[in-house]
């Protein structure tokens, strides 16, 4: 009997308990009613900012899962960059090209891509780092594959990416070859020489870090060359 008179005052005890504390509950929230009631003139500037503040939260949150989609998104239309053929890349405007290359870079895990071409660029139409940490530089050229890269392009390039855009590697991407004197321009003055047949090599998973020791010299053996000028035509 008395087990069970001692359980049921336990019991009683600690109702009354809750009892009080949700009386104290009420009590304050009804003070700080009050309280907020008298001194709203002087207290609703603060709850302004509270609410602004809670609402610049919420957008900073919103801002960072948009983030987080973007690059979800980029990171496929790396993945479909690396998928095109050469013949569609030929068909790119010179804007979807620059994205394309973008596009490689980030597959190749570079960091802070960004696509810079247009006018004014001065000859930096990609910039990003490399996995290692160098300042990467290219720039593109989408012409025709019956063309050649001049040797006043790969001059306008090597005068800026070194100094101007203080590049640590500077690539020139191209859809179509060099001609020999932008060749021995970009050979003697450490530019990376992208041409057709690299950038081919470069679409179907050659990682861009790969191609860097190429510095594009040469474009192809001697039976390549013959299939080159016999389908487009050129000596």
């Amino acid at each position: 009997m008395r087990r069970g008179y001692g359980r049921r005052r336990t019991r009683r005890r600690s109702a009354r308990r809750r009892d009080q504390l949700a009386t104290a509950r009420l009590g304050v929230g009804a003070a700080a009613l009050l309280l907020l009631a008298a001194s709203w003139s002087t207290v609703w500037p603060y709850l302004l900012g509270a609410a602004v503040a809670g609402a610049g939260g919420g957008v900073l949150w919103w801002l960072r899962r948009t983030d987080r989609l973007r690059r979800r998104w980029r990171e496929a239309e790396a993945v479909r960059a690396g998928q095109l053929s050469l013949a569609e890349v030929d068909a790119l405007s010179w804007q979807e090209f620059e994205r394309y290359v973008a596009g490689l870079c980030r597959r190749d895990g570079c960091r802070d891509v960004v696509v810079t071409g247009g006018s004014g660029d001065l000859g930096a139409d990609v910039t990003a780092t490399l996995p290692d940490g160098r300042r990467l530089v290219i720039q593109c050229k989408h012409y025709a594959p019956h063309r050649y890269v001049p040797s006043g392009d790969m001059q306008k390039f090597l005068g800026t990416a070194w100094l101007h855009h203080r590049a640590d590697v500077a690539v020139f991407a191209a859809t179509c070859p060099f001609g020999k004197a932008a060749l021995t321009l970009a050979a003697e003055h450490r530019i990376v020489a992208v041409h057709r047949d690299l950038l081919g090599l470069w679409n179907t998973g050659t990682p861009l870090t790969a191609l860097l020791d190429l510095g594009g010299a040469g474009q192809g053996d001697t039976a390549h060359r013959r299939r080159w000028r016999e389908t487009y035509g050129r000596g």
